[in-house]
C-alpha cells in the first residue's frame, strides 16, 4: 500500500531544481524548445509506464477512518470525480457534490443508495449547484456554505475542461474558458471557503491538476467533449498580463489554453500555501491522477476509437484514476509533508503523482517571480482585494465583486 514515508525526498527522481530555475526572468515569453520537448517526454513516459509505476497502489484505494469528515467535490457527476464522491461517501464521509447539473447528481445518489441498500446506514451525501463558468455562481456557493457555519475538512477542486480543437471561447465573465474553469473559479472558491477550512482545521485543499480523461462538461445547452491530459502543465506557460491569450503574442490553441490554466493553478496554489500560516491548519496539494479512460471515447472518430482500444493496458479506469486524489484528501501524513515544504522554503506546493508519491512539477512552476505575478493578477481578475487571504485569516469578512 502506498504511504508518505518517502515524501521527505522532495520531487522523487527529479530532485530539487537548480537555483537558476527559480530565478528565471519574469519577462520570459514562452517555453524554450528543450522545455517543450521535455514536457512531451514526461507525458509519453507517464502514459507508457503509469500502470507499472503505480502497481504498489491498491485498487480500490484503502481509506483511513473519515467518519464525520466533510468533503466538497466539484465536477462529481462523471469520470474520476464521480468515483471520488462515491468512495468518500461509502467510507463514511459527508460528501457535497458541487456541480452544475444537479439533476444528474441526484440521479447518481439515488442509484448509489439503491446499491448501498442493506449494506449499512444511508450515506451522507448531498448536492449543491455550482457553475464554474460563472464567478457569481462560485461566490454564491461559497456564501451559502459559509453561512452554515459548518465544517469543511477538504475542498477537492476536481472539475476541469479541455475543449480539444475548439476555437477560443470566453465565459460570461469575459475570461477564456479554460483559464476560468481550470484556474480562476477554483482559486476564487478556495479563497472564499477559507473561513470554513480554518474552522475545521486540520483541513486541506486538493487540486486535481492534470489527467488524460475523456469526459463531458455542460456549457449552456451544449454538452462538449473534453479531455484533461496528465502532466500537461509541463507544456504550459503563463503570461500574467495576458492570461486570456488575446494580446497576439501567442497564438491560441486549446492546448495553450489548457496547459497554461493548469500551470497557473499550481503557481497560485504554491503562493497560497506560503501565505497560510501553519497555525491556520490548511494544507494544499496538487495531484496528477494519471491517464484515465472513460466511456465517452465511443463518441470519438472511428480511427481515434481504434487507436484508443489498442492501449487499454496503459490507461487507468476512473476508479484507478481517483486514487491519488483520495490519498491526498485523506492520508494523515500529508500534513507533515506540506508543512515540511513550508519550513524548507520549497517554492511549490505539494504535488502528488498518480502513484501516491511526491513528484516535482515542471521547471516553469518553480518560477517564483512569475508565480507572484500570477497570484496578484488572479486576485484582480476574480475581484478580491490583494490582502484577502490575510484578512480572512484574521477573521475579517471579505467580499469579491461577484458577490450579490
Amino acid at each position: 500500500m502506498a504511504t508518505l514515508s518517502s515524501l521527505s525526498e522532495k520531487g522523487d527522481d527529479n530532485g530539487k531544481p537548480p537555483q537558476e530555475a527559480v530565478a528565471q526572468k519574469a519577462k520570459k515569453e514562452g517555453l524554450g524548445w528543450i522545455e517543450w520537448l521535455m514536457g512531451w517526454f514526461y507525458l509519453a513516459y507517464e502514459m507508457l509506464f503509469q500502470r507499472i509505476v503505480a502497481s504498489n497502489v491498491p485498487n480500490p484505494m484503502l481509506l483511513p477512518p473519515i467518519n464525520d469528515l466533510t468533503f466538497i467535490v466539484t465536477g462529481s457527476t462523471s469520470g474520476i470525480g464521480k468515483e471520488i464522491a462515491r468512495q468518500l461517501a461509502e467510507a463514511g464521509g459527508h460528501v457535497v457534490m458541487a456541480v452544475r447539473n444537479t439533476k444528474a447528481a441526484n440521479d447518481l445518489i439515488k442509484k448509489w443508495q439503491e446499491n448501498w441498500s442493506g449494506k449499512g446506514l444511508p450515506r451522507n451525501i448531498e448536492v449543491m449547484e455550482l457553475d464554474l463558468l460563472s464567478l457569481e455562481s462560485v461566490a454564491r456557493f461559497a456564501e451559502a456554505w459559509n453561512a452554515r457555519s459548518g465544517r469543511l475538512h477538504a475542498l477537492i477542486n476536481n472539475a476541469g475542461i479541455f475543449s480539444i480543437g475548439e476555437p477560443q471561447k470566453f465565459s460570461r465573465d469575459g475570461y477564456e474558458e479554460h483559464m476560468q474553469v481550470n484556474h480562476l473559479a477554483p482559486a476564487l472558491l478556495s479563497v472564499l471557503l477559507l473561513p470554513s477550512l480554518i474552522r475545521s482545521s486540520p483541513s486541506r485543499i486538493v487540486n486535481v491538476n492534470s489527467v488524460w480523461e475523456w469526459t463531458t462538461y455542460e456549457v449552456s445547452v451544449l454538452i462538449s467533449c473534453t479531455k484533461k491530459p496528465s502532466l500537461m502543465h509541463n507544456l504550459g506557460f503563463v503570461d500574467p498580463e495576458d492570461m486570456n491569450v488575446t494580446s497576439g503574442k501567442r497564438k491560441f490553441t486549446s492546448m495553450v489554453g489548457y496547459s497554461s490554466s493548469k500551470l497557473a493553478q499550481i503557481m497560485f496554489s504554491s503562493v497560497l500555501n506560503k501565505k497560510l500560516p501553519t497555525e491556520a491548519g490548511i494544507n494544499i496539494a496538487c495531484v496528477s491522477p494519471g491517464i484515465v479512460h472513460t466511456n465517452v471515447a465511443r463518441d470519438l472518430p472511428k480511427i481515434v476509437q481504434a487507436g484508443y482500444q489498442l492501449i487499454p493496458y496503459f490507461i487507468f479506469s476512473p476508479e484507478e484514476g481517483s486514487r491519488s486524489t483520495l490519498f491526498a484528501a485523506t492520508d494523515p501524513q500529508l500534513t507533515d509533508y506540506t508543512e515540511s515544504l513550508k519550513s524548507e522554503d520549497w517554492p511549490v506546493c505539494a504535488f502528488i503523482n498518480h502513484d501516491c508519491r511526491p513528484a516535482n512539477p515542471s521547471e516553469e512552476a518553480h518560477n517564483v517571480e512569475t508565480a507572484s505575478r500570477v497570484w496578484e493578477k488572479t486576485l484582480e481578475l476574480i475581484g478580491l482585494p490583494s490582502d484577502a487571504v490575510e484578512r480572512l485569516i484574521e477573521g475579517e469578512e471579505v467580499k469579491c465583486r461577484y458577490s450579490e
